[in-house]
């Protein structure tokens, strides 16, 4: 008998007995009283048998039948789901077979058929739930996420994601080869120019968003990102662990195990069509995991048409200019074309801009100047003995295979000249 059964036969005999009423029993039990009788009146015919419970050993009424379980066996052992979890194996079961199971149920069939493995619940540090915020677009989460996105079909990319923390709604997403500056600035116009200006970003503590590297400065230097969220008035706000922007972490999560599994039934194999498909997905993902808002005032502000945001997510820096009217950056010397005299220029100081093709303008008192590069010779190299201390080994060939040594794309070793195109 089980426990539940024996708590029965206890409130039973006690009923027998007269120590309770027929009614507190069943009340206890957590049964009608009617339902008491009828297992009273078993138990006085049959003994501790009459309390066993009648469909022990027998099939469920609810029994998924034959053909349906061929049906699901055959999808969940079809190698293009591999690792698919219960939840989203029930989702493309209704929607690819139009049997609808839950999704305990699917699971019980994955464990069953080896393709899925009962996992305990892990023990976790307990971290307190921060309340959302009420208004969409009131605080931003923004992080990327380095992940093998088109598994064997291509190399791995960052996957840059914008969630609103009142709804844990995807705003803006998009594949780029690397998490940087540009990067950012690229999704970051895209989204204001679609949505507006967030009243504010939360992030991590990554290079762009903060320089970790003040040493003994009294002041914290402002990077290239903060610039630019300054000019438009959109605060930046650094979290100091991954668990107190979980709602992007969370989202990470999910996209790396939906995503990855719609990729590969789609048959995408190059990020163009990964950024394509991306748009359909976060509507269908909205759909099912946003929620509302505590407030229908939206924070987001319309962006001022007459900013320019390609100047403002390039990379800004200041040089001087020389009396030969001569600008150093990045290791080139450019020379300043202009119809005024030397000494209108030298010595002041001047913007340099660089954007993300790396083209160099510079400006100054607000107007942009004509520049050309000057090409520098190398130095014509000097004949010394190899015993000699001052010799210097040539360096090897771009395509030599020293240089591709330990360089690899998903655990398989490349070519440099791939790495080059």
């Amino acid at each position: 008998m089980s426990s539940k059964e024996l708590a029965r036969k206890t409130e039973v005999e006690r009923a027998i007995d007269h120590r309770i009423t027929q009614r507190e029993a069943a009340h206890k039990l957590g049964i009608t009283e009617r339902q008491f009788r009828r297992i009273l009146q078993r138990y006085r015919q049959e003994g501790d048998g009459g309390l066993v419970s009648r469909k022990r050993g027998k099939p469920s009424n609810r029994r998924t039948d034959a053909k349906t379980r061929d049906e699901v066996w055959q999808l969940i052992t079809d190698p293009i789901m591999n690792g698919f979890g219960p939840t989203l194996m029930a989702e493309k079961l209704e929607s690819k077979k139009g049997i609808s199971l839950s999704k305990e149920t699917v699971r019980g069939m994955m464990i069953r058929a080896g393709v899925w493995e009962a996992k305990p619940k892990k023990k976790s540090e307990t971290h307190p739930a921060r309340p959302r915020r009420m208004s969409r677009g009131e605080l931003v989460q923004i992080d990327g996420s380095d992940h093998a996105w088109l598994e064997e079909r291509g190399p791995k990319a960052t996957l840059l994601v914008f969630v609103d923390d009142a709804t844990s709604e995807i705003l803006a997403a998009e594949f780029v080869p690397e998490e940087c500056f540009f990067s950012y600035g690229d999704l970051c116009k895209r989204y204001f120019k679609e949505r507006g200006l967030p009243k504010s970003f939360y992030s991590d503590r990554f290079s762009v968003f903060r320089d970790n590297h003040k040493g003994n400065l009294a002041y914290e230097p402002i990077t290239q990102f903060q610039r630019a969220l300054s000019v438009l008035d959109v605060e930046l706000i650094c979290a100091s662990s991954p668990q107190a922007k979980g709602r992007v972490e969370r989202a990470n999560q999910t996209l790396q195990d939906r995503l990855v599994k719609e990729m590969r039934l789609l048959g995408i194999s190059n990020y163009e069509q990964a950024n394509q498909y991306l748009l359909a997905f976060i509507l269908d993902y909205n759909r099912r995991f946003a929620v509302m808002p505590g407030s229908n005032v939206d924070f987001h502000r319309a962006l001022d048409t007459t900013l320019d945001l390609d100047f403002l997510f390039s990379i800004h820096d200041f040089r001087k200019i020389t009396k030969a009217l001569q600008i150093h950056y990045a290791g080139k010397i450019y020379q300043i074309v202009t119809k005024h005299p030397a000494w209108y220029y030298a010595k002041q100081e001047v913007l340099i801009t660089c954007d993300p093709t790396g083209s160099i303008s510079a400006w100054f008192s607000g107007s942009l100047l004509t520049l050309e590069e000057i090409e520098k010779r190398p130095k014509q190299g000097a004949v010394v003995s190899s015993k000699s201390a001052k010799a210097e080994p040539l360096p090897p060939a771009y395509d030599h295979p020293w240089r591709t040594y330990g360089k690899k794309i998903n655990g398989k070793p490349v070519l440099t000249t791939l790495l080059l195109e």
